[in-house]
């Protein structure tokens, strides 16, 4: 059988991602495979139709197709993103109908479920039969288990193909249909005070839905809003993935962007992102402005500060978007004040915009950043061991960060706690003390906070 691999990957044939593919090439070598690049030359690939048709024309003659990425920044890199957006815009979905479909993600599993996740909704959307993942750590294949694991994987991908299997569907269909937002007027604008209030967008269309809710939102906020439009933050490219800004925090590209990230993002006390939905995320353009912030490594580069989200399109019905933007949030160690969308009528997205402004404004003044959620403990754990363990000489400068903002927060650390663990596991050996502290266990472990409660 035929079998193309789409390669996400901004590193090409350097892609780890690629050596879990070649390892299933070599291991079932009768069928035919053609490996297509898609990141590194995907300005070609969308300026030069003909290069973009004759990957169509290879996907259209496939029995299957691995999507095969990288994790970016709890998504698929922003160039493959783009093919993405492009097989869409050029109505090209009809080359994938009824095709198989399996897709390779690797990371150190930091929201590698996302990533998969959106590409088996896009296999969905596309109408290919989708027959599975495959998203191991990034050095699984050193393991003669976990290659054992992708054996089992690729042999259940073949046999789909060769018994004809069919799989439901997972996600279903957005049924959406846009309502012109028209804004009404402000009846009090409120003052920001000494915050300095950022929107970051892509919006091109001061008219669009998104254009009009950032022109009410800064209207709101009496006019004192910086609008940064990331399309104009002078980066070139998208993040290559070469992780060598994680020496010194210094991007390979020599563009304006880390320079305009800097002054222009990082300087804001209040930040809104304001996007209009494309195929179940915001749009490539999003996706490069945040995997090009990568050059800040695995650290919050936006602590304490309050964030809204402004968005256009069905928010309702994407809410793995909404995921994302929490647990973004929750890495930067800042505070999600709320969404907005625009999928309720005009006088409620007005109501609804002046609430986030006032929420906003009134967790600045009370320096409130709501407890992390797993989203943000979780991520914040798996950077931490990571970064103390093998990723340590590449990121440097995290490293430094971990090392002095208390980041390497162990619990092995915890000595008063293992002395307490020990005595009391000791005590538990006698079947008295034993039964007396099953007894008590409820309400032990509930006394120090009825404590705080009746003294505090």
């Amino acid at each position: 059988m035929k079998i193309t691999v789409l390669n996400g990957s901004p590193k090409g044939d350097l892609s780890v991602t690629m050596q879990y593919v070649n390892y299933i090439m070599k291991k079932f070598p009768s069928h035919r495979y053609e490996t297509i690049n898609i990141s590194p030359p995907i300005m070609k690939i969308e300026s030069d139709r003909k290069r973009f048709d004759e990957i169509i024309s290879k996907v259209r003659a496939s029995d299957a197709v691995i999507w095969a990425t990288p994790v970016y920044y709890l998504l698929v890199p922003s160039q493959y993103k783009r093919f993405i957006e492009l097989v869409f815009e050029r109505k090209a979905q009809g080359a994938f109908k009824g095709k198989y479909a399996a897709v390779i993600v690797t990371s150190i599993h930091f929201f590698d479920h996302t990533s998969r996740n959106y590409l088996h909704a896009i296999c969905d959307d596309l109408n290919m039969n989708y027959v599975g993942a495959f998203n191991p750590d990034m050095f699984d294949l050193m393991s003669g288990r976990n290659r054992k694991k992708l054996e089992t994987f690729g042999a259940a991908l073949f046999s789909a193909v060769e018994t004809g299997a069919r799989a439901p569907r997972t996600y279903p269909p957005i049924v959406y249909k846009s309502k012109q937002y028209k804004p009404g007027p402000v009846k009090k604008p409120l003052d920001p005070g000494g915050n300095i209030v950022a929107v970051i967008t892509d919006c091109s269309d001061p008219n669009s839905n998104i254009g009009r809710m950032i022109e009410r939102f800064s209207r709101a906020m009496s006019g004192m809003v910086k609008i940064i439009n990331i399309t104009g933050m002078g980066a070139k490219a998208g993040c290559s993935g070469c992780c060598r800004c994680g020496l010194d925090n210094i991007c390979i590209h020599n563009d304006n962007f880390a320079e305009a990230y800097d002054s222009q993002v990082k300087t804001a006390d209040i930040i809104i992102f304001a996007g209009t939905i494309k195929d179940r995320y915001f749009s490539s353009d999003w996706k490069l402005f945040l995997d090009r912030s990568f050059y800040n490594g695995h650290v919050p580069m936006l602590p304490d500060k309050q964030f809204g989200v402004l968005v256009s399109g069905p928010l309702g019905q994407v809410p793995a978007l909404r995921e994302m933007c929490e647990a973004m949030v929750e890495m930067q160690r800042s505070n999600l004040a709320g969404f907005v969308s625009d999928e309720a009528d005009s006088a409620s997205v007005d109501t609804h915009i002046d609430g986030l402004a006032k929420k906003l404004l009134d967790f600045a003044a009370a320096g409130y950043i709501q407890p992390q959620s797993f989203l943000g403990v979780g991520g914040k754990k798996i950077f931490r061991d990571a970064v103390w363990g093998r990723l340590r000489f590449v990121f440097q400068k995290d490293h430094e960060y971990y090392r002095t903002h208390g980041g390497y927060d162990f619990p092995q650390k915890d000595y008063k706690m293992r002395r307490l663990n020990f005595v009391m596991m000791l005590l538990t050996k006698i079947p008295r003390i034993r039964k007396e502290i099953r007894k008590r266990i409820p309400q032990e472990m509930v006394k120090p906070l009825q404590n705080i409660v009746k003294n505090k």
